[in-house]
């Protein structure tokens, strides 16, 4: 596999390990597992970073005339940026959903 694939992949694995730590915080709000949450969303916080770094190098060296443009590169940002609006939604349903809770 070429080096940029790797860093492709890399993307969309940091991307991926973040949703699943937003979703299972997200389901911890709903089964009031209140102490396990924030550590789950500092994991998902700490994988966008990452994921967010390797985009700005992408980005980067493309700019820099390095790279090319492929499928899997629109893929790969096309996961990160669902991700990065799934974060937003889910902390906001989280604390709805203490709301939610507490009112019950």
């Amino acid at each position: 596999m070429e080096e940029l694939e790797t860093i492709i992949f890399d993307l969309i694995v940091h991307s991926g390990n973040a949703r699943g730590s937003l979703f299972e915080a997200l389901e911890c709000a709903e089964n009031k597992k209140y102490d396990e949450i924030d550590n789950l969303l500092n994991k998902a916080k700490e994988e966008m970073n990452i994921a967010h770094n390797i985009q700005t190098q992408l980005i980067q060296d493309n700019l820099a005339g390095k790279g090319e443009i492929s499928l899997l590169l629109i893929h790969a940002q096309d996961q990160l940026m669902t991700v990065m609006s799934e974060q937003a939604l889910i902390e906001r349903l989280i604390k709805m959903q203490k709301q939610i809770n507490e009112n019950n």
